[in-house]
């Protein structure tokens, strides 16, 4: 049951943060799901925040995974910008 919840918040996560950095006409929900887990994984690393496994509605957790969700997002476009020139 935890990994549905995960995932839903996962791309509600990733959603908010695609709009956040006006990528989300690029992205569909699948990557949405993997922006957001990706993003709590980031914000664990960076900040000691992210999804805890016993609360996944934590707002602090929540937070730090949309701030690591738009790090992510940040990076990624900058290394696609690179490539293109």
């Amino acid at each position: 049951m935890n990994l549905i919840v995960y995932l839903i918040v996962g791309g509600i996560i990733g959603w908010i943060a695609s709009l956040i950095m006006r990528t989300d006409s690029q992205q569909g929900i699948i990557l949405n799901i993997i922006v957001g887990l990706v993003g709590a994984l980031i914000a664990g690393l960076l900040f000691g925040g992210g999804l805890s496994s016993s609360n996944p509605f934590d707002p602090t957790g929540i937070l730090g995974a949309l701030v690591g969700a738009v790090v992510l997002l940040a990076v990624i476009t900058l290394v696609r910008r690179a490539t293109v020139r």
